[in-house]
C-alpha cells in the first residue's frame, strides 16, 4: 500500500456508492439464505479481501459442493465460483443496472449450484425497489470505486489490527451488506436485552458488546469515518473525552466518531484510527463494568503470542 491513505468526499460519489451498495445486498441475501444460522447473525455477514466484497463458502443448494459469490472490485465484476471449478461472472459497469446484474448473478448461482430464491427486498436503506428489478441504481464510475475499495482496505486492517489480541468472543471484520459498513464486535461474555424488538435488534444485539467500524459515508453522516458504541450504554458512556482529540461523541447518531479527513491529516493515519479504536473501547469497558484482565488483553496485555 502507498504510505498516503486514499480519500474520497461521499458527495463526490452518492450515485455510484448506493449502486454498490444495493449489489451488496444481493450477496448478503444470499449468504443469509444459504449459511447455516449463527448468534448476531454473523452467518449472513460478508467479508472484505484483496478483490472486494464477498460471502464465504456457502453450501450449494444441490448439495454438490460450496460457491462464493464475489464483487470484484479491482476487475469489476459480480463472480459466482463452485468449488469443483466451475464459474460464471457478469459486469459491474456504468449505466448496468442493479436489476441487470441480479438477475445475472442469481442465474449463475442457479445453474452452477441449483434452486435457490431470496427475498428482492432492500433492507437498511432509503429506497424500496426489488433488487431484481431495480432499473434506478445504474451509475457504477470504476476510478470511484477504487477509491472506495483502498479506503475501506485500510479502514478494515486498523480493524483487525484491533481486535487480534483480544481474548474473548469477537468478530472477525465483518462487511455489513444493509448498513454498508465494516465492523468487529467484542463481547464480554454476558448477555444483554436489545434495544428493540425486530427482527435484526433481537437477533444482532442479544449480547454485551463494544463495537468499532468505519463506513463510506452515509445520508445521516455524509461523510467517511470511523465509529464506536457500546450495547448497553449505562449512563456514563456518551460524552465522555476519548483520543486522538479530533475523535468525538455524535448526540444525534449515539456514536462515538473520528472523521476519515482527520485521521488522513494526521502524521501515522493507521495509529491514529488504532488510537480511537483502543480508546473508546477502554471507556466502555470501564462504564460498563467489564471484567478488567478481559478487558486489559485488547491492549495486548498479556501478549497473544509468546
Amino acid at each position: 500500500m502507498s504510505a498516503t491513505w486514499p480519500s474520497i468526499p461521499y458527495e463526490a460519489w452518492i450515485a455510484t456508492c448506493d449502486t454498490l451498495h444495493a449489489h451488496t445486498q444481493v450477496l448478503g441475501k444470499l449468504a443469509a439464505t444459504l449459511a447455516p444460522p449463527e448468534p448476531q447473525l454473523q452467518h449472513a455477514a460478508l467479508r472484505l479481501t484483496a478483490r472486494g466484497w464477498e460471502t464465504l463458502p456457502l453450501p450449494a443448494p444441490d448439495r454438490s459442493g460450496a460457491i462464493v459469490v464475489a464483487l470484484d472490485l479491482r476487475r469489476h465484476e459480480a463472480v459466482v465460483e463452485h468449488s469443483d471449478g466451475g464459474e460464471a461472472g457478469t459486469a459491474l459497469a456504468p449505466d448496468r443496472p442493479v436489476g441487470v446484474v441480479t438477475r445475472a448473478v442469481l442465474n449463475a448461482v442457479r445453474e452452477l449450484a441449483g434452486p435457490v430464491e431470496i427475498d428482492p427486498t432492500p433492507q437498511e436503506v432509503a429506497w424500496t425497489v426489488r433488487l431484481d428489478e431495480d432499473t434506478e441504481h445504474a451509475t457504477y464510475e470504476p476510478d470511484h470505486v477504487r477509491e472506495y475499495f483502498a479506503m475501506a482496505t485500510r479502514a478494515a486492517m486498523v480493524l483487525a489490527a484491533f481486535r487480534a489480541p483480544f481474548r474473548g468472543r469477537s468478530t472477525p471484520v465483518n462487511a455489513w451488506w444493509g448498513s454498508f459498513d465494516l465492523a468487529v464486535n467484542l463481547f464480554s461474555g454476558e448477555q444483554a436485552s436489545p434495544p428493540s424488538d425486530d427482527f435484526i435488534m433481537r437477533n444482532a444485539m442479544d449480547s454485551q458488546e463494544v463495537a468499532v467500524g468505519w463506513w463510506p459515508g452515509d445520508p445521516r453522516y455524509p461523510k467517511p469515518a470511523f465509529y464506536a458504541y457500546a450495547h448497553p450504554a449505562p449512563e456514563g458512556f456518551p460524552g465522555a473525552s476519548v483520543e486522538p482529540g479530533a475523535a468525538r461523541w455524535d448526540g444525534e447518531l449515539g456514536l462515538y466518531v473520528l472523521d476519515w479527513d482527520d485521521v488522513v491529516a494526521s502524521a501515522d493515519p493507521f495509529a491514529t484510527a488504532l488510537q480511537f479504536c483502543r480508546s473508546v473501547f477502554t471507556h466502555a469497558c470501564a462504564v460498563c463494568d467489564w471484567d478488567p484482565q478481559l478487558a486489559q488483553t485488547a491492549h495486548g496485555t498479556p501478549p497473544p503470542v509468546r
